[in-house]
């Protein structure tokens, strides 16, 4: 065999085996990733049966165990997050996170209308909650910087609620919840204590939209 033809089968082969390992490392890596979204969407699964169950449990609970209903509120906080790396994962389209979404987000609604609830039946003063709404389409260009400022507001202040919904969700009782609040198609959009309030500048200027003393009146982490 001719020394060219020779080389030529070698760098052939050479190329083929490149090729190969590339694309048998690439495969590996898809199925590691997929096998870690599967047991995320395994947790998340599990932990909304585990919330959905205290709610239920809260609504049957006498007044001195309303207290409860804070660590919970901090454990479906928890639960936002991971759902927001595996949308950050799969998409914003993908049919198991919009699944996740709708369940995550009747559990948001359920919270907010159980606390205001409780609030009442039990002569307390309800905390203060924000109903925030946002778009993951590409036509909201501050919402992610409102996210991280109302983040921030609640490790800050853990007494603080904060409910985030996606608005363009196909959901009827988000689209109920819109409806009796009056948010328009503005966004980001903020609910703060039942007043709707439109756009995003700064943190500073966020906080002037919560009433007078309701921050202060929450307890800072040091």
């Amino acid at each position: 065999m001719p020394l060219a033809a020779r080389n030529a089968l070698i760098a052939l082969g050479i190329t083929i085996a490149l090729v190969s390992t590339v694309a048998y490392a690439i495969n590996y890596l898809n199925q590691a990733r997929i096998t870690e979204i599967s047991a995320i969407q395994d947790k998340i699964s599990i932990e909304i049966l585990s919330l959905d169950t205290q709610f239920s449990l809260l609504t049957a609970a006498p007044c001195d165990s309303t207290a409860s209903s804070t660590t919970l509120t901090g454990e479906l906080a928890d639960l936002g997050t991971r759902l927001a790396y595996t949308e950050n994962q799969l998409g914003s389209d993908n049919p198991q996170v919009l699944q996740l979404k709708n369940q995550y987000s009747l559990l948001e609604i359920r919270d907010y209308l159980i606390t205001k609830q409780l609030a009442a039946a039990c002569g307390a003063k309800p905390p203060v909650m924000v109903l925030y709404f946002y778009s993951n389409a590409g036509d909201c260009d501050d919402c992610d910087k409102a996210g991280y400022a109302l983040s921030y507001l609640r490790d800050t202040y853990p007494k603080l609620r904060v409910y985030s919904f996606d608005y363009n969700l196909d959901l009827g009782a988000l689209k109920t919840l819109i409806q009796v609040t009056k948010v328009q198609d503005s966004l980001p959009a903020f609910v703060i204590n039942g007043k709707v309030f439109y756009g995003f500048t700064s943190l500073a200027d966020l906080e002037k939209q919560f009433p007078k003393g309701a921050l202060a009146t929450s307890t800072a982490k040091l």
